[in-house]
């Protein structure tokens, strides 16, 4: 009895662990294919990845030429049809003034597809900054400043703001006969207007947009009857307004709903 129990122990003790078997070829095969399909595509786009032979570029070319973009892309161009960074040549041509959009397209066999989509400006910025239509600064110190186009300012971050503010209110006095010259935002946060007939609007600092809102429901239409009489308008009132005649005289408005008749018929205005 004692000899089995031995005996079952050695068995037990002799006991041998199978590692899983894996055959090579179920490793190697794969690999080998994987390789062959990226040497296939190397390949390829080998073959494929010809000198670029030429440019087509479309554009308003007012104030860009097909050589500055030529000239700005140049170092992408000696990289091959397939190769060449198309994002880094789109940026690149952005990147030159007075270019808003580009899109930079290959055409086979060899051929690159350029489009160019120039800046429009919309206002000047200080002195000889240019926005576009979006308010954003594209050039900030123009060698032509066009003398039709209105005139903003205000801090360099808040250039966007102020363009909108112009935009907003412009947009209500094209219809009343009324347009913007100037929009000014000062340092300490004051409004100032300056519209196309000479009159000045004061909005300042607070409650700017009801003051705004103040001025183009009733102001606007007094402007639109006397404009070669009044100096200024000054809406930094709580309560009102006031307006200010060449003459020299000024004619404050407590309450514009009660106010304004008698207003109007002292300077003789039906």
């Amino acid at each position: 009895m004692t000899r089995k129990q031995a005996r079952r122990r050695k068995q037990k003790k002799s006991v041998k662990l199978r590692m899983p078997v894996f055959r090579v070829t179920h490793i190697v095969a794969p690999l080998i294919a994987v390789a062959a399909v990226v040497a296939t595509y190397l390949a390829s786009a080998s073959m494929l990845d010809r000198p670029i032979r030429s440019i087509e570029i479309i554009g308003p070319f007012q104030r860009v030429t097909a050589l500055q973009i030529e000239e700005a892309i140049s170092d992408e161009l000696e990289d091959g049809f397939v190769s060449a960074d198309l994002g880094d040549m789109q940026r690149h041509i952005v990147d030159l003034p007075w270019v808003d959009q580009a899109t930079v397209a290959r055409r086979w066999p060899s051929r690159l597809h350029i489009t160019v989509t120039e800046q429009v400006p919309a206002a000047i910025w200080g002195e000889r900054g240019l926005l576009n239509v979006r308010g954003e600064l594209f050039v900030a110190d123009a060698r032509h400043i066009p003398a039709e186009l209105p005139r903003l300012s205000g801090p360099g971050n808040r250039s966007a703001e102020v363009a909108q503010r112009y935009l907003d209110v412009r947009e209500r006095l094209i219809p009343v006969g009324l347009d913007l010259r100037r929009v000014h935002l000062d340092p300490r946060g004051a409004w100032n207007m300056t519209l196309q007939n000479g009159v000045e609007v004061r909005l300042g600092r607070r409650d700017v947009d009801d003051r705004t809102e103040l001025f183009l429901d009733i102001v606007a239409d007094i402007i639109t009857g006397r404009a070669a009489e009044i100096e200024y308008v000054d809406m930094r009132y709580s309560n009102g307004f006031t307006i200010g005649w060449n003459n020299g005289s000024r004619t404050p408005v407590a309450d514009p709903e009660e106010g304004m008749t008698d207003m109007l018929a002292s300077r003789g205005i039906d």
